[in-house]
């Protein structure tokens, strides 16, 4: 099985994207929402070591979610070409269950997007899990993996001015996950673990500018780099948290199930009575 070098890496990593994703930036979205994922294009062989490798790789980054938000993990084999490099990352928000669960489920996804696949990616709402048979951990990458401008409001100078504030927050913060929002304008940024403090400063930084010059007067915008992301949206304050739409999500839940129970009791209430009339009509014959 060749090496492939990083900078072929990039040339021969296809993304697949979803045609529905980030209707709107909000990241109130259930955590486990499809946002980018992607494969290299070399093969590894059915029930290699690299195989084994990957399995154990995945089985790891799972197992680790369960009490950390962020880790990264080197599989090591017989031979170079069998060593397997990998690692999740939690949004900063989730809580230990929520981050596990979402590093499972991208796990399981990754598995039918990258079936045989050397290298593989993909972005959740609110995990990210990478992993790769050349080595990305500690390398910072501003390579544009998603971009998402909402529709023009227009040009509003305030407005304008008030984002271009609340995502100049996010690039001066020192902290790997940030969050900043005033008035209508609310932002979110993050980092890959694996960076230091300056490279993720430095990724943020390219990200925000980014955001400023392509997504222009648009009312929320998405940036994805390779080891960052920054989002803002204008629509109104907004939590940037999952425990409102997991809330209603629930309540929905919990009022769906208790329609069916109601129609299903109604529905043994009429049966039975129809049995009784058979019995008792029986009888009067």
């Amino acid at each position: 099985m060749a090496r492939t070098t990083s900078s072929a890496l990039l040339l021969t990593f296809t993304f697949v994207f979803s045609i529905s994703a980030l209707p709107s930036p909000s990241l109130s979205d259930s955590t486990d929402a499809f946002v980018f994922g992607g494969c290299t294009q070399e093969k590894y062989g059915q029930d290699s070591p690299y195989e084994s490798n990957i399995n154990s790789l995945l089985t790891s980054l799972v197992n680790s979610a369960t009490y950390s938000s962020y880790n990264n993990y080197t599989i090591m084999g017989s031979s170079t070409q069998d060593v397997v490099y990998g690692l999740y990352q939690c949004r900063g928000d989730l809580s230990m269950p929520d981050c596990a669960t979402c590093v499972a489920r991208a796990v399981s996804q990754l598995g039918v997007l990258c079936a045989q696949t050397c290298g593989g990616a993909l972005q959740l709402q609110g995990c990210y899990v990478k992993y790769d048979n050349t080595t990305f951990l500690g390398v910072e990458d501003k390579t544009v993996v998603l971009k998402k401008c909402g529709p023009s409001v227009g040009y509003d100078m305030d407005a304008m001015n008030l984002r271009d504030a609340v995502l100049g927050s996010l690039a001066r913060t020192g902290r790997p996950y940030r969050v900043g929002g005033s008035g209508n304008v609310q932002g979110v940024a993050q980092c890959v673990g694996d960076l230091s403090v300056e490279e993720c400063q430095d990724c943020l930084s390219e990200a925000v500018a980014r955001l400023k010059s392509d997504c222009g007067t648009a009312d929320y915008g998405d940036m994805f780099l390779a080891k960052c992301y920054a989002r803002y949206t204008t629509g109104g304050p907004r939590a940037y948290s999952k425990a409102h739409s997991d809330k209603n999500t629930n309540d929905g839940e919990k009022t769906f199930a208790i329609i069916i129970g109601l129609f299903a009791g109604v529905a043994l209430v009429i049966i039975f009575l129809a049995f009784l009339g058979k019995v008792f009509g029986g009888n009067g014959k």
